[in-house]
């Protein structure tokens, strides 16, 4: 019985040396795809000889990596649809404004509309037709800026 576990483990412990004599030759390799290809052709978990990994680097093509799948993709979404999109938008605000409070929404002329969410409070001199940018930052969070005046808040897109 006891003879069984350590049978693994040598087992184990020789796949291992294998691996780091492909992995110590695969260092060698100077050309970047060659090394990747070097390194990717060791065999995980399964023992091969040093002496089959020396020459891996020449015979294994580069191949293309496999389409991500959902799973892989989880999370992912927010940051490419980001991507695609522009960093700013530029409009007015319709009519006579004068400024904003927490949870205010704001419509602008190209028919978005805009919630303040980080509970700013803002008082400006009354403006007819302000313009006004919408932009990201660094980070994704949404700022609204009024033109002329050092006024912004943190807004989220309600329409």
């Amino acid at each position: 019985m006891k003879a069984l576990p350590l049978a693994v483990l040598l087992l184990a412990s020789g796949s291992a040396l294998a691996n780091d004599a492909a992995i110590l030759k695969c260092r060698t390799v100077t050309d970047v795809a060659a090394r990747v290809a070097c390194y990717d052709a060791i065999p995980v978990g399964a023992a091969k000889p040093a002496a089959a990994a020396a020459g891996v680097a020449a015979s294994v093509p580069v191949a293309a990596a496999p389409a991500a799948t959902a799973e892989e993709n989880f999370g992912l979404e927010a940051v490419k649809q980001r991507e695609s999109q522009p960093k700013s938008v530029q409009s007015t605000i319709v009519g006579k404004f004068e400024g904003w409070g927490p949870g205010s929404r704001i419509r602008l002329a190209n028919g978005q509309v805009w919630r303040i969410v980080d509970g700013s409070d803002v008082v400006l001199a009354p403006q007819t037709d302000p313009k006004v940018r919408i932009e990201r930052n660094m980070f994704g969070t949404i700022f609204l800026r009024v033109d002329g005046t050092n006024a912004s808040a943190k807004v989220r897109r309600v329409e």
